[in-house]
Formats: structure tokens, C-alpha cells, sequence
């Protein structure tokens, strides 16, 4: 009987201490990767759109097409600079950053109005090359990449080779404007926006 009361006794403090197991094992199941309880992203029209200027504000790094009608001494290939502006012939520097396409067609026909340039002076921008996007955390090689129109997250992952094996493939974190939200893998994503795929627990 006291070999049978000890033997009892040892599966008693074995089943407490798996059951202690089990419940820190519960515990840490339940706790989710940083960024889970981020407002998710907006739902936003496809980004084919932006082909036609339709939204998009431009900001360094983009490649424009201009063209003037009647100035073919103008037309030519742009990139957005780091200030913020192209530089034409004639006109010099025009801010471009954060307008749209509309927008700074009507800024360089402004410039050549006032200039005296061309009376009624008709332009043309259109984007050439979208500035990149950039992946980070759990991918196989995190950087910058360049942006195709209708990107979405699950192209920007394949872009970086795939997820590392400690990757938690239900949600990425993606910073656009200054803020965080929370996206799945197949959400639009935007020049310039910064993408992260956290670490999962287990």
C-alpha cells in the first residue's frame, strides 16, 4: 500500500505539472502577433486606375511622360526629385509632388501662360513608372521594389521571394500616409507604401 500511495502520488504531481504545460502552451496560442489588432485597410479601387491619373498623387521617384502641343521641345520623360518638383525647359522647376496628374498639367500650362511662352498652352502628363514599395520583416529578401499597376500585397510578397519560415501568413501590417493598418494577402497596395509581415509565435 505505500509503494501504491507513492506511485499515486507521483502521477498526481506529474498530471499537475502537464496540465501546468498545457495551460501555459493554451496561453501562448491565444496571444496574437504584434499588429492584430490594427483597423484594417480600407478597401480602395483598383490601383489599374492610376494609369489614368484618376487619384494618384504623384511623389518622388515617379517617371512622367510631358507633353505641351506645339512645344515638342518640351515633350520628354520626367522623374519626380527629392524637393518634389521636375524641371521643364523654359519654365524650370514645377512642384509635382502630391498633386495629381490633372493637377500639374495645370501648373505647367500656368507657368508657360504667365511666362509668355504659349498663349493657350495644352498639356499632357501621364505616369510612366510608379516610384517602388517596399516589403519588410518575414520575406526572403526585404527591400524595395518597383510598383505595377493593380499590385496587390500576395504579388508584393512574391516580389521578395516568398515568407520566411517563422512568417505569420494571416495578415501583414502596411504604413500608408504615416498610418498602420492591418491587410490580408489580397489587398490592393499603392507606390510607396511600406509593407511588413510579422513573426509568428509557433
Amino acid at each position: 500500500m505505500p509503494i501504491f500511495g507513492k506511485v499515486l502520488g507521483n502521477m498526481s504531481a506529474y498530471l499537475r505539472i502537464v496540465r501546468a504545460m498545457l495551460l501555459i502552451v493554451l496561453s501562448l496560442l491565444g496571444c496574437s502577433s504584434p499588429g492584430s489588432d490594427l483597423p484594417p485597410l480600407p478597401t480602395t479601387p483598383n490601383t489599374s486606375s492610376y494609369h489614368l491619373g484618376a487619384g494618384y498623387h504623384l511623389g518622388a521617384g515617379d517617371r512622367l511622360g510631358v507633353k505641351v502641343l506645339g512645344a515638342d521641345e518640351l515633350a520628354g520623360e520626367y522623374t519626380v526629385q527629392d524637393d518634389g518638383t521636375i524641371r521643364l525647359l523654359m519654365i524650370g522647376a514645377a512642384p509635382a509632388a502630391g498633386a495629381t496628374s490633372g493637377e500639374l498639367e495645370t501648373r505647367i500650362a500656368q507657368k508657360l501662360k504667365t511666362g509668355g511662352y504659349i498663349t493657350d498652352p495644352q498639356v499632357n502628363v501621364s505616369v510612366v513608372s510608379y516610384r517602388p514599395f517596399y516589403i519588410l520583416g518575414e520575406v526572403s529578401r526585404p527591400g524595395g521594389y518597383p510598383y505595377a499597376s493593380g499590385m496587390r500585397v500576395l504579388s508584393a510578397i512574391a516580389a521578395a521571394q516568398g515568407y520566411t519560415y517563422r512568417a505569420n501568413q494571416d495578415f501583414v501590417i502596411i504604413t500608408r500616409n504615416g498610418e498602420d493598418k492591418r491587410a490580408d494577402v489580397f489587398s490592393s497596395i499603392q507606390p510607396d507604401d511600406i509593407i511588413r509581415v510579422p513573426e509568428r509565435y509557433f
